[in-house]
């Protein structure tokens, strides 16, 4: 009986070891496989996520007496004139925009050597290629003819089509979808249904409220600057947009780029954007955002600043962006099963 048991865990064992060989030894054919399932499934995983974050417009077209096919309908036509607009109108603005931002930068870094005696060669070359190549790349977008655009990009527009097309059935099932995930979680658990509707809560209003604020900061840092004479305005206000994803950090870097920018120009213009950059900051945090957001994801400064430095040094520029909402779900989380924890340190103290 022992020798049957005994031979019975060595085969066990043995699989499991001849397994993780197998894997080990070819963990870059296993890691080519996940990449190229990532890839096909980035734009359903895109779709489903800008699904998520529309549909409280849903709901909200829906209690103001629509019905549901037609706020999709408003919501999806919405979004197209909004992308069409960004194309057909605002990016001959932008290319004009970005291309004198390029020579402003240049006639900046050249002043600053010259009058510090500073050697930003290097430097000076790397930026200027940078923004150099994002001029022609909107150059050539927006000289292009629709299908010279689909010819040089095909692979880009068919995974767009593909991601737009699944936004669209995502958004229009987002219901039925949330009905299914409920009844899958309360025949698992009840308690693990409570959980993922917390955090549900909890990234459904930090998504509602960034929506909101981007387009706040588009509109009004696009009207200050274009009041002020900025030659930048529309560039600085979708940029301000953009980097409201970067709490703390976006901002200032904006506000950089706002100045220096301005000092090229004229005294009148530096002291105007200063007053900008020095005001406008401070009611938006303290006044606009806690408005937008609500009480729901508030989150210590210093705490979104330790969080975005973490996820910048992990993962870059990706980190960046998902680190607030990843901290929130571990808060979520932490804060969910947070006697489950205390009562399972009780246990471990007294049997220690």
């Amino acid at each position: 009986m022992f020798s049957n048991k005994l031979n019975y865990r060595i085969i066990n064992a043995t699989a499991l070891l001849l397994l993780l060989y197998i894997g080990v030894t070819n963990i870059g054919v296993w890691w080519g496989i996940i990449v190229k399932v990532i890839a096909i499934m980035v734009p359903f995983i895109v779709g489903f996520v800008f699904a998520y974050a529309f549909t409280p417009f849903i709901k909200w077209l829906q209690d103001r007496g629509f019905r549901k096919s037609l706020a999709v309908t408003l919501v999806v036509v919405a979004l197209l004139l909004i992308v069409i607009c960004i194309v057909a109108i605002t990016l001959p603005l932008v290319y004009e925009q970005l291309s004198l931002l390029a020579k402003m930068v240049i006639e900046v870094f050249d002043n600053v050597g010259a009058k510090f005696d500073i050697n930003l060669g290097s430097f000076e070359i790397q930026v200027e290629d940078y923004l150099n190549d994002a001029v022609k790349e909107i150059g050539n977008l927006a000289s292009s003819t629709t299908v010279d655009i689909l010819s040089k990009s095909i692979d880009f527009f068919s995974k767009f089509i593909v991601g737009f097309v699944g936004f669209v059935y995502f958004l229009a099932d987002m219901d039925k979808i949330r009905r299914g995930m409920k009844q899958i979680l309360l025949s698992f658990n009840e308690r693990a249904y409570h959980y993922f509707k917390c955090l549900d809560l909890e990234i459904g209003n930090y998504l509602k409220g960034l929506g909101i604020f981007m387009i706040i900061q588009l509109i009004e840092y696009s009207v200050l600057f274009f009041v002020v004479g900025h030659p930048n305005w529309l560039i600085l206000g979708i940029l301000a947009c953009l980097t409201t994803i970067i709490p703390y950090f976006g901002g200032l870097i904006t506000n950089i780029i706002a100045i220096i920018t301005a000092s090229v120009v004229s005294t009148p213009l530096v002291i105007s954007t200063i007053v900008i950059c020095l005001i406008f900051p401070q009611l938006d945090g303290y006044l606009i955002s806690p408005r937008v957001y609500g009480k729901t994801n508030d989150v210590n400064p210093l705490i979104t600043i330790m969080v975005v430095s973490i996820g910048g040094t992990v993962a870059g520029i990706v980190g960046i962006v998902i680190a607030l909402p990843c901290y929130l779900l571990v808060r979520t989380t932490y804060n969910f099963f947070k006697n489950d924890l205390k009562k399972g340190m009780k246990i471990v103290k007294k049997a220690i």
